[in-house]
């Protein structure tokens, strides 16, 4: 088993923990997540179990390890894992155009028609 790989990575003023680990022999897998405030907002694994008997074991876990883990902070820092893109403000796809009157009168609409039905 080798050891793990931990970072902090700063997006739109929160700090997400990056953690990959490897499984070792006996659970050929490298997962890695990540954490906001402790819980865990994405996973990705990987399974070796095809390569275990590799001379070069130990040197390609590394590398699979390290790449994995750089993903995962390249999704964090581009906004992949908050849903926004790079310097869009939050909400700013679901803000509507329309008064709070209007949006309140479409809601109250929907589901009066939800009712009829």
């Amino acid at each position: 088993m080798i050891t793990g790989v931990n970072t902090d990575v700063q997006y739109d003023g929160k700090v997400y923990h990056v953690q990959t680990e490897d499984g070792g022999l006996k659970n050929p897998v490298i997962i890695t997540h990540c954490f906001i405030n402790g819980a865990i907002i994405a996973t990705k694994k990987t399974s070796y179990a095809d390569i275990v008997r590799a001379e070069c074991l130990t040197d390609v876990v590394k590398d699979l390890m390290k790449e994995q883990h750089k993903g995962m902070i390249e999704a964090v820092k581009t906004g992949k894992l908050t849903g926004k893109k790079e310097g869009e403000k939050f909400g700013e796809d679901i803000i509507s155009k329309k008064s709070l009157d209007e949006v309140i009168l479409d809601f109250l609409s929907k589901e009066d028609d939800k009712k009829n039905k």
